[in-house]
């Protein structure tokens, strides 16, 4: 995800390898383990709307080793380079269940194998971008609060209550590990005409 646009507000140590705790069983999902090449994070392609990848659902992963935090670690430097707040492994052409996310005023954060386990009844509207489809812009509906189980890039489980735009983020983010786009969102009227707007800008 990216800071709101121009009509809205902008905002703008993993030293040894570890074991996920067990992931429960969930149906429509696999487990697999993940091989990450070692790459500089300025090599970190983000993928763009059109790539069959972002429609693809990420497997959980299952052994958090140093591949992982090493992905995590270049998925946050890459995010920062694109000006982003979040950032999921589709994005980047890796298929596993992760995402990272850097809030105004809050600290980077990892998110592995996420669960939204609860959602508040207020729905509010706020503006959002996507890293995949650049200098974009609309207005999406979403619960205020959320609850997020996940495990860090440590291995260790965490349960975080989020709101505000931390929780804008996350769900923006747990999207893309659904294969879900923020433009999905839309009502197939202001979808299309974004989309086709995004194309014109692409050819110019």
């Amino acid at each position: 995800m990216v800071p709101a646009g121009p009509t809205g507000p902008r905002t703008n140590e993993y030293p040894f390898r570890t074991k996920a705790a067990p992931v429960p069983a969930t149906k429509g999902y696999k487990l697999v383990r993940v091989r990450y090449f070692l790459v500089s994070f300025r090599r970190m392609e983000i993928l763009t709307l059109g790539n069959e990848i972002l429609r693809q659902k990420a497997a959980s992963i299952a052994d958090i080793n140093g591949d992982i935090v090493k992905l995590a670690q270049d998925m946050i430097e890459a995010m920062h380079l694109g000006r982003g707040i979040g950032l999921a492994g589709p994005q980047v052409g890796v298929l596993s269940r992760i995402f990272v996310v850097h809030a105004d005023g809050d600290i980077p954060r990892v998110f592995i194998n996420p669960s939204i386990i609860q959602t508040s009844a207020e729905l509010v509207e706020y503006e959002e971008g996507c890293l995949s489809i650049p200098t974009m812009y609309a207005d999406v509906t979403r619960p205020e609060m959320i609850r997020v189980q996940a495990w860090n890039e440590r291995g260790r489980p965490f349960t975080i209550d989020a709101e505000g735009l931390l929780a804008r983020v996350i769900q923006h983010e747990y999207d893309h590990l659904e294969g879900t786009l923020f433009i999905d969102r839309l009502s197939d009227v202001k979808r299309d005409r974004l989309v086709a707007l995004y194309e014109k800008k692409k050819r110019m």
